[in-house]
This record gives structure tokens, sequence and C-alpha cells, in this order.
């Protein structure tokens, strides 16, 4: 199902900068040497030249800050990532899929999906 909407909406798909982080710090922690070279090599050949990374910028930061102090207000300070990946996601107006979608719920104004339903 998400190969299927990976191709449905191939063109429109974007990553944050703080994904790809996530993404190239967890195959540079790949125990094995092959299986990380070969990560690596797919995320240097394939992924990266395909879907564009979206910076953390200050329209990011400023959405950020004001969302962290609302969520802390109210008891719910998110971590500090996934509120850089949410705001990110809401000033560019997109959509944030997850397979998490609890940790992005508090988050105002953010479309969330998860594509394996």
């Amino acid at each position: 199902m998400i190969l299927n909407r990976l191709e449905k909406h191939q063109g429109e798909i974007a990553t944050s900068s703080v994904t790809w982080h996530e993404i190239l710090y967890g195959a540079g922690i790949a125990k094995s040497a092959r299986k990380r070279d070969l990560i690596e090599k797919y995320l240097r050949e394939v992924v990266g030249p395909t879907i564009p990374v979206l910076p953390y910028d200050t329209r990011a930061a400023e959405a950020h800050a004001a969302e962290r102090a609302r969520l802390s207000r109210l008891g719910k300070t998110p971590p500090f990532a996934d509120g850089q990946i949410a705001a990110i996601a809401r000033v560019n107006g997109l959509v944030l899929v997850t397979r998490n979608v609890s940790d992005f719920n508090a988050f105002e104004g953010l479309d969330i999906q998860d594509w394996r339903r």
C-alpha cells in the first residue's frame, strides 16, 4: 500500500531536513558495513536526487517556536525534532505522512496521514 501511494504521489513528495538527518543517521549506525554501504549508496543515488529536502528555515523556526510554546503551556512539550518536522510540513502546506500519528496529533494546523491504512 505504501509503495502504491509513493508511486501515485511521485513528484509531490518531499522530506524535511530533520527527517533526512534521521535517515542518514540510521544508515550510518548500521552494524554491518556492507548493509551501511548499500543503504547509503541507495540514499545518495536514488532517494537524494528524486525527493526534495525542505529546510528548517526562518518560517519553520518561527512556527515551531510558537507551537512549542503553546504546547508547553498545556504541559505537552513535544520532542524537539518532531516539532521541527511538523513546522516544516505546516509552513509548506504539506501533508505529514507518518506511521507515528500520535506523535503529531497535538500540533495545530497540521494534516497528518498514515499511509499504512
